[in-house]
């Protein structure tokens, strides 16, 4: 089987009543709104880079169990979209296939007379071939069809029939879990995302360092004199409310699902991208205030401040979840 990788003061007081305003005008036009997971599972909004989109599009519809959220959670987990990635354990290529499974289980999806376990478009097609096969298996399982093929590619379809569901193994429990929370990141949302809940106290927190002059890989450190770049300014943000982001903005995309621009809440994070159609092209980020502006870490030579969103390069936003920072996969170096 494949393996999953563990792998000047006065202006400011004005700013900050200007944004107090916001968030409680913001969260008030937001109360009693609720998500509706209902509908065909789409893709969010360059979640899934250009190259695979298609792939997973179709190949993610293969059978009623799975979808293309689903998938791309799957191979996010797997390879973090590397083709040429290699476990310690020798799981290969971008779904993570070992190479005793992709000898049984890898098909041709582009119909070229070869099964290339390093070839994405044979790889994708396999993994989705694969998941179904294995929800074949646990289809009279009682319980949610989706977590129990997830449960029996993490512990065997033996174990999903044994235990009448997703069996009580930590690994197990933990691996659906994580999939179906990174799933939510990777769909279209189909209705109004919640509002968060820690969105308050990581605006508070990154109002005290407004003014903080920039430092490219700043992380706030005393060594770095408390500066922060971007990414670093978001991710301590939400450190301060308890939820650990990824060090690089292009995967704190995938910390939760995806508001649409016009539903937008204090408390996003709200991206810009050298390509619109590719969460990994990502470049900046910023915290989301209302009113469309952010505070953000811009440039070097620059301080901490608000600015708009409005730009060319806005790519998105990402309502954060605990459980979708928590889902995030962390690669090894070079893997």
């Amino acid at each position: 089987m494949r393996r999953v990788w563990v792998v000047g003061a006065v202006g400011f007081g004005v700013c900050l009543s200007f944004v107090a305003l916001l968030v409680v005008g913001t969260y008030s036009a937001a109360a009693g709104l609720a998500s509706a997971a209902t509908g065909s599972v789409g893709l969010a909004k360059g979640a899934v880079p250009a190259l695979y989109q298609p792939l997973v599009q179709k190949w993610g519809a293969l059978c009623p169990a799975l979808n293309p959220a689903m998938l791309a959670a799957q191979l996010y987990s797997e390879s973090g979209w590397k083709t040429t990635a290699v476990s310690p354990v020798n799981a290969q290529g971008i779904a993570q296939f070992m190479p005793a499974t992709w000898a049984t289980h890898g098909i041709d999806g582009n119909g070229d007379g070869k099964r290339d376990i390093w070839d994405p478009a044979d790889a994708i097609p396999s993994a989705a071939s694969y998941d179904c096969e294995l929800a074949k298996y646990v289809k009279d399982v009682p319980g949610d069809a989706s977590s129990n093929m997830l449960a029996a590619y993490n512990a065997g379809a033996y174990a999903v029939i044994r235990y009448k569901g997703v069996p009580p193994y930590a690994e197990t429990q933990g691996y659906v879990k994580t999939i179906r929370s990174l799933e939510k990141s990777f769909a279209a949302p189909v209705g109004r995302v919640q509002p968060s809940q820690q969105a308050a106290g990581a605006i508070y927190y990154a109002q005290q360092k407004l003014g903080t002059p920039y430092l490219w890989g700043g992380e706030g450190t005393p060594e770095q004199g408390g500066r922060f770049d971007c990414s670093g300014l978001t991710q301590a943000a939400y450190q301060s409310v308890g939820i650990t982001l990824p060090r690089v903005a292009n995967d704190q995309y995938n910390a939760g699902p995806h508001p649409a621009r016009n539903e937008l809440l204090p408390g996003d994070l709200v991206f810009f991208s050298t390509d619109l159609g590719n969460s990994r092209a990502i470049h900046h980020v910023g915290l989301y205030v209302g009113g469309g502006y952010m505070i953000n870490a811009p440039y070097t030579g620059a301080v901490i401040r608000f600015d708009k969103i409005d730009a060319p390069d806005y790519f998105g936003a990402t309502r954060v979840t605990k459980d979708g920072a928590a889902a995030l996969p962390t690669f090894k170096p070079g893997a």
